[in-house]
């Protein structure tokens, strides 16, 4: 069985312009094209959330050079691609601090969740000034502003920033590191992960079945006990 929502570490945007003794900012834009394929590749393999780690909370001790065009492509790809948005009836959101990007960012963040509202081949969440730990603190705060007296998980999930989506059941991480970078910490407690070397931008199709045919081998316990019919398959 597929995987019903994917999330995504797209690692090695950097490493894959120096290796080529290009700027950084042209690994960006690479990694920009790539994210975009994989939208459609997760589509057409019948994937109903994608979740894409786009810029972390952490991303601000970088250049301002380099944050500032990270932000202006973001910007000109969703302007450029809307009608394409729209046409394969991709649905975009976003998870994180919107509220602290630029004012021109967050706005186009809502006008986009806003527009495209109704499309259902595909929800695309871009995790944007998100750390998962920013989301447990934001969340607990929320929770004590509603006036709730006791948590659990149920009660806590309602105050994640997108309590309506399904925790990942795969996340992939390429580059070659094999850590989480912060990223839908608790969401992803029972996710199988992938980690692949492959810098982002040369993530290929086969790359991302690879992925795909590896979670479909895994046998998913949640802490429970394979049932017979799966050690007898």
């Amino acid at each position: 069985m597929k995987p019903l929502h994917v999330g995504i570490i797209m690692d090695g945007n950097g490493r894959w312009a120096q290796k080529r003794g290009l700027p950084r900012i042209e690994g960006h834009r690479r990694g920009a094209l790539k994210a975009e394929r994989v939208v459609e590749w997760a589509a057409q393999e019948g994937i109903k959330y994608l979740t894409l780690y786009a810029f972390s909370t952490e991303n601000w001790k970088r250049p301002k050079e380099e944050v500032e065009y990270l932000f202006s492509l973001l910007a000109k790809l969703l302007r450029k691609k809307f009608n394409k948005l729209m046409k394969n009836g991709v649905r975009l959101r976003f998870a994180g601090r919107i509220h602290q990007l630029p004012k021109e960012i967050y706005e186009l963040c809502l006008e986009f969740e806003e527009k495209t509202k109704n499309n259902s081949m595909i929800q695309v969440i871009l995790a944007l000034n998100y750390g998962g730990r920013a989301e447990l603190v934001d969340a607990f705060n929320k929770a004590i502003e509603s006036g709730v007296q006791k948590l659990d998980e149920s009660t806590l999930r309602n105050f994640l920033y997108l309590p309506d989506v399904p925790d990942p059941d795969l996340v992939i991480r390429t580059s070659g590191e094999k850590r989480l970078s912060n990223f839908l910490i608790w969401q992803i407690a029972y996710s199988e992960l992938y980690f692949t070397k492959k810098l982002w931008p040369d993530f290929s199709r086969e790359d991302f079945k690879k992925a795909l045919e590896d979670f479909e081998k895994r046998q998913r316990r949640f802490g429970g006990l394979v049932c017979p019919k799966q050690e007898q398959g």
